[in-house]
């Protein structure tokens, strides 16, 4: 499975990179998106065709999911459609977080059940799409919120934490992973609120109790330092650790 970052900044878009969103491609696999932030379908199409991916949306935060309206309007009225309707897996309240998005008017719903195919994540739900299995975690973030951890058809495994503070859950769905992607939102201090974002810091604790492979750094703001966040990680974790950056290609 290969794994090529559309984008990795935090919170918002950065000036070298779209906000959150990963291209998975593997045998037999349609491509598969990890999020879909501002900026994604933009650099997905320099990949693969947006028609043909697969979305899997970890929650509904603007950085993650806001590109979701422009990918209805390339499957509505580009010249040459795709067939059927797009598959996304995502919290309960999707189709009315895309629907207001791409509504004509505030206050209207656009009714997105034409185009897309929405299923629903539970804790722990179980997904098969092509070779691959998915299987969500209920993580520690505002919103309905989920992290997922990716299997390959010979047991590879990446695990994602999409936007979480540090839980149990999130070193449930990284154990023994061969490559952890976790969010690394800002430095360490106890001033930090709880329940939000991961620091360098904790996303090192985590990828050492869950004893991963390698450690990918991802979701740092523009206004954080990356060296930093790098550094704090390190400190925690012996393994390899990379701060990625929009473009980058891993295999898993």
């Amino acid at each position: 499975m290969r794994m090529t970052v559309l984008g990795c900044s935090g919170s918002v878009s950065g000036p070298d990179s779209a906000a959150s969103g990963y291209l998975l491609t593997a045998p037999g696999t349609p491509p598969v998106v990890l999020d879909f932030g501002p900026g994604v379908l933009g650099a997905l199409q320099r990949y693969a065709d947006p028609g043909d991916a697969t979305i899997l949306l970890s929650h509904l935060h603007a950085d993650h999911c806001l590109d979701m309206a422009g990918l209805l309007v390339w499957r509505r009225y580009h010249p040459n459609p795709p067939t059927g309707r797009a598959l996304v897996y995502g919290p309960s309240d999707s189709a009315c977080r895309i629907g207001v998005a791409s509504a004509e008017c505030g206050g209207d719903l656009d009714d997105v059940t034409d185009t897309l195919d929405l299923r629903q994540w539970n804790d722990r739900h179980t997904a098969e799409i092509g070779e691959i299995t998915v299987q969500a975690f209920r993580v520690n973030h505002p919103p309905e919120s989920y992290g997922f951890r990716i299997t390959t058809a010979d047991g590879r495994i990446l695990a994602y934490t999409g936007d979480t503070g540090m839980c149990d859950a999130v070193v449930d769905l990284a154990r023994g992973a061969d490559v952890l992607l976790s969010e690394a939102s800002w430095t360490h201090s106890p001033d930090r609120p709880e329940g939000i974002h991961l620091s360098g810091t904790e996303a090192g604790q985590i990828a050492t109790r869950a004893g991963v492979g390698q450690l990918l750094l991802t979701h740092i703001p523009p206004w954080t330092s990356r060296e930093d966040v790098i550094a704090e990680a390190k400190a925690e974790y012996s393994g390899p650790v990379t701060a990625v950056s929009a473009g980058d290609v891993y295999t898993v």
